[in-house]
């Protein structure tokens, strides 16, 4: 915990949007099946109850530490009557009747259900041993001892103006303000940024090229319909240790053994599981089917996003 006190705007932010909605989700199929609540009564709620189990378990999802779960508890509570109160009116209003509703909460259903397997399947990790966790950190030194933090400087706007005209101003400028000049005698609009990223931030690859990159030289990041210009301000060593990296490395490590034992699991089960593709373009390796003329572009998820950042920035580099 961050303060002594635990104040309710970071008690709202442990509890979260995602994690009450997926509460609610689950509320709402219960009180739909009229299951009742198990547990000690401690707040009657119109005709609905809040127990202690909900309490102790909700204490236990934000994760509140023993010596503050008193103080916390009142707080804790209340957030559950509030919850109930607007779950009685929606039940009331017959919202978990709604076709979205409902699929929103068999998703819900899903993933847990999903979730909860592949915890038990893999179950607890073994803890990387401190040789495991040295050799990680001796063999990524770009991300520990050598780690570098590097100020930016950078233009935002839109791929569609970066026209051969702004291109040829750009390879010809003598700084990032000569372009943003430029920019503005053209009307082009733009966004400016100054931000420092180090070397764990970024992908491999385009970390190295923006260290080896002299100071002030200019680039380009392309992320899809948005561009960023960009110069290197400065560049500082700023090395971290092993004994301050140890935690660190640990999580990623059993992160890593984690995501490497339900691979394992899903790949056991895909081959363990009949599955039919009723339309053989859906089939894994099947070349995608041709776009119909006309057609809008599926939008671009995160993934793709993320992606296109790594694959492409380092690519457009200048």
């Amino acid at each position: 915990m961050k303060h002594n006190k635990f104040g309710n705007t970071h008690l709202q932010r442990k509890l979260g949007s995602a994690a009450l909605a997926v509460t609610m989700a689950v509320a709402l199929v219960a009180c739909g099946k009229g299951e009742s609540k198990s547990g000690q009564a401690l707040v009657k709620v119109g005709k609905e109850e809040v127990t202690a189990l909900q309490l102790n378990e909700e204490l236990q999802r934000v994760n509140v530490p023993v010596a503050q779960q008193a103080q916390a508890r009142k707080q804790v509570l209340e957030s559950l009557v509030d919850r109930q109160i607007v779950l009685n009116q929606a039940m009331e209003e017959k919202v978990d009747r709604d076709p979205k509703v409902v699929q929103s909460i068999e998703r819900a259903k899903a993933l847990i259900i999903a979730q909860a397997y592949m915890q038990n399947k893999t179950g607890t990790p073994a803890k990387p041993t401190r040789d495991e966790i040295a050799q990680y950190f001796d063999k990524n030194p770009a991300l520990f001892a050598q780690r570098k933090t590097m100020e930016l400087r950078q233009l935002n706007l839109a791929t569609s103006d970066l026209s051969d005209n702004l291109k040829k101003e750009i390879d010809s400028a003598k700084s990032i303000d000569d372009v943003a000049a430029f920019m503005e005698r053209n009307n082009i609009k733009f966004a400016r940024q100054q931000i420092s990223r180090s070397t764990a931030d970024l992908a491999p690859a385009l970390s190295e090229k923006i260290v080896n990159l002299p100071k002030g030289q200019l680039f380009i990041v392309r992320e899809g319909d948005r561009s960023t210009l960009m110069t290197v301000a400065d560049i500082k060593d700023t090395p971290v240790t092993l004994q301050a990296s140890e935690a660190q490395i640990a999580q990623f490590l059993t992160n890593a053994r984690i995501k490497e034992a339900a691979t394992a699991e899903l790949a056991r089960l895909r081959a363990a599981t009949k599955i039919e593709y009723q339309n053989k373009a859906d089939e894994p390796g099947a070349a995608p089917a041709a776009p119909v003329a006309g057609a809008p572009a599926a939008p671009a998820t995160a993934a793709d996003k993320e992606a296109d950042v790594h694959a492409r920035g380092v690519a457009g580099l200048k």
